[in-house]
């Protein structure tokens, strides 16, 4: 089973990019992010043409999440937002259950310019994923939180990691709530394969970034025990941020034994 993560950076703006990768890649599961769209934009007709059932937590600008199951695969929505923070309105966190595993999508705050309340959000919010893993972990069962996290973990998944000391995305104190977000008892999919190899899943539009390969590794796939001896290959398809119009990630994705 293979299963997927993308943040589109604007599902209209990229519909033709995202179709393109649907049809060449054929993930039974994705995650998307960064939407850019409210609900009745939503492109469902298209999405459904391409052969696959979609559940969505729409936002007009900036955020906005959404799972896609390829036809034949029951989904079952089981969540949306985030407990503790009542007057949070952002469509940042979306989870279901297909083929009886339980899916977070999840498009965490990138919390710039740090520090400042931007950075105080992010970190409230990572706060409350962590508890939500911390429930969905403790229930002993197949479960993968996987998205745009807006976290370099380690100086291996940034290029040049000294340009970002003070970056919300590498700033220590986020850092080090991934660490214990996977020290629950996660598994980070890339690096148990990749341990030492140096992946990026993003290149800024600017600077060439991309054609340098001065990228960032921030889109991850965090899997509970039971998906973790099941684990049979993780790769980004690079290729797609090459493509014309295409977002500033490429897609992540994991092959599961089931």
């Amino acid at each position: 089973m293979r299963i997927a993560t993308y943040n589109v950076n604007g599902i209209n703006a990229r519909l033709p990019v995202l179709l393109k990768w649907l049809q060449e890649s054929e993930p039974d599961v994705v995650c998307l992010q960064e939407l850019k769209a409210p609900d009745e934009k939503i492109p469902k007709d298209e999405i459904k043409q391409a052969g696959y059932t979609a559940l969505w937590h729409g936002q007009k600008r900036w955020n906005g999440v959404a799972i896609l199951a390829r036809k034949g695969l029951e989904i079952q929505e089981t969540g949306r937002g985030l407990a503790g923070e009542p007057e949070d309105e952002q469509s940042r966190y979306l989870e279901a259950v297909v083929n009886n595993i339980t899916i977070g999508c999840l498009y965490l705050p990138n919390g710039n310019p740090a520090p400042g309340p931007k950075l105080e959000y992010k970190m409230r919010w990572f706060g409350r994923l962590t508890q939500r893993a911390a429930e969905l972990i403790k229930r002993d069962e197949p479960v993968i939180l996987t998205g745009d996290y807006n976290v370099m973990p380690t100086e291996k998944d940034v290029y040049k990691p000294e340009r970002w000391v003070d970056d919300a995305l590498f700033r220590p104190e986020v850092r080090k709530v991934f660490h214990d977000l996977v020290a629950q008892g996660w598994t980070d999919a890339i690096r148990k394969l990749y341990p030492n190899e140096t992946i990026y899943t993003f290149w800024d539009y600017f600077r060439n970034a991309y054609w340098r390969n001065a990228g960032l590794r921030i889109d991850h796939f965090l899997l509970s025990r039971h998906l973790s001896g099941k684990l049979k290959d993780a790769g980004v398809d690079k290729h797609v941020r090459g493509w014309e119009k295409t977002s500033d990630h490429a897609p992540v994705w994991v092959e599961i034994s089931v």
